[in-house]
C-alpha cells in the first residue's frame, strides 16, 4: 500500500505506517502554506499513485473521492472529518478515520489561560503598563485592574464531549462547579450536573460552547439564551462561530448586558467588518483560531490515527 500523507505527521508515525502497511509519501500542506484544493489533491493522488490518504485540512470532496476508488481508507487528523464528503466515501465503501480529542488538552489549557486573563484584566493591565501610565500613585493599578478569581464560580458547558470534560477535570479543584447540557451524553461522573440548555445560560458564571456544526446547531445560541445570562457572566466560544447568532452576541456585548466574552472563532476567517466590531470591544478577549494550535496536538493526532488504522486492519485480517 502507498499512503499519501498531507497532514503534519511526525517521523515515528510515518515509520510505523511504513513498517506495517507499506510506502509513505509525505507532502504536508504546511509546505504549500494552505490546504490542497480539490483539483490539486486529485492531481497529487494521481502523481503519487496513492492507495490511501491521511489529510488534515484538504478539500476531500465527492469529486476527489470519486476519482480515487482505489483508496483503502481516508484518515482525517481533525476532531471531526468535516472536510471530507462522508456520503461519497460511504457509497464507495471507503472507511474514514478521524482523531477525536486530539486537541482536548490544548483547548482546555487555552480556556484556562484566556478566561483567567479576562477575569483578572491582564491584557488591559499590560497595555496600561506599557503605555507608561503608572505615575505617582502606586495604588492606581491595584484599584483599576482588580479582577475576580475563577475559584467558586459555576462553569456551564454547552456540549460535554472530550474538550468540555477535560476542562471540567482541570477546574474542579479550583474549585468550580460544573453544569452541562448535552442530550447525547448518558454516562458521566455524578460530580457534574446535567441540566437544560436554558439553565446553563441562566445559572452559570461562565458559559462555554463546545458544539459541532450541523443542521441542528447552526444558530442555536441566540438572543433568547444570551439574554438569560447573568450581567457579570462570561461567554466563551472556542468551538465554531456558526453555532452562535453573531448579531445577538454583538448586541449583548456592545450594551454590556454580560461582562464579556472569550472568542477564538469568527463568522468569517479572516474576519469581516462586523467580526472586528466584536473583536475590538474592550470586554472581548479574541484570539485568531489558535485554541487547538500546539505542537503537541500534531503528536496526539498521529498516535490516535495510527492506532485506529492498525485496529481496522487487524479487524480486516481477522474477518
Amino acid at each position: 500500500m502507498r499512503i499519501l500523507i498531507t497532514a503534519p505527521y511526525n517521523e515515528r508515525g510515518q515509520q510505523t505506517l511504513a513498517e506495517k502497511l507499506g510506502e509513505v509519501v509525505y507532502r504536508p500542506w504546511k509546505d504549500l502554506g494552505r490546504a490542497f484544493h480539490e483539483d490539486e489533491l486529485i492531481a497529487l493522488l494521481a502523481e503519487t499513485k496513492a492507495d490511501a490518504l491521511i489529510t488534515e485540512h484538504d478539500h476531500v470532496t465527492a469529486k476527489v473521492i470519486a476519482a480515487n476508488p482505489q483508496l483503502q481508507f481516508i484518515g482525517v487528523c481533525r476532531g471531526t472529518p468535516s472536510n471530507v464528503s462522508l456520503d461519497t466515501a460511504k457509497e464507495m465503501g471507503i472507511p474514514v478515520f478521524h482523531t477525536p480529542a486530539r486537541n482536548a488538552q490544548a483547548v482546555a489549557e487555552m480556556f484556562l489561560a484566556t478566561v483567567i486573563d479576562l477575569m483578572r484584566n491582564t491584557y488591559a493591565g499590560v497595555a496600561w503598563l506599557k503605555g507608561k501610565n503608572w505615575t505617582a500613585d502606586a495604588h492606581t493599578s491595584y484599584l483599576q485592574f482588580k479582577g475576580n478569581e475563577m475559584a467558586g464560580k459555576t462553569i456551564g458547558m454547552v456540549g460535554f464531549g472530550a474538550v468540555g470534560q477535560r476542562i471540567a477535570s482541570m477546574v474542579e479543584n479550583f474549585p468550580c462547579a460544573i453544569r452541562f447540557y448535552d442530550p447525547y451524553l448518558e454516562n458521566f461522573d455524578a460530580k457534574y450536573t446535567k441540566t437544560s440548555l436554558e439553565d446553563v445560560f441562566a445559572s452559570c458564571d461562565i458559559v462555554s460552547i463546545h458544539l459541532p456544526v450541523n443542521a441542528a446547531t447552526i444558530g442555536m445560541i441566540d438572543k433568547s439564551l444570551i439574554s438569560k445570562m447573568k450581567p457579570d457572566a462570561i461567554f466563551v466560544n472556542t468551538a465554531r462561530a456558526s453555532v452562535v447568532k453573531r448579531d445577538d452576541l454583538l448586541e449583548a456585548l456592545e450594551n454590556n448586558r454580560i461582562r464579556g466574552a472569550v472568542l477564538d472563532v469568527f463568522d468569517h476567517e479572516p474576519p469581516d467588518e462586523k467580526d472586528y466590531r466584536i473583536i475590538n470591544l474592550p470586554n472581548v478577549l479574541a484570539t485568531p483560531h489558535i485554541a487547538g494550535a500546539t505542537h503537541e496536538v500534531e503528536d496526539h493526532h498521529v498516535e490516535i490515527m495510527n492506532s485506529r488504522i492498525m485496529a481496522w486492519f487487524v479487524k480486516e485480517k481477522v474477518n
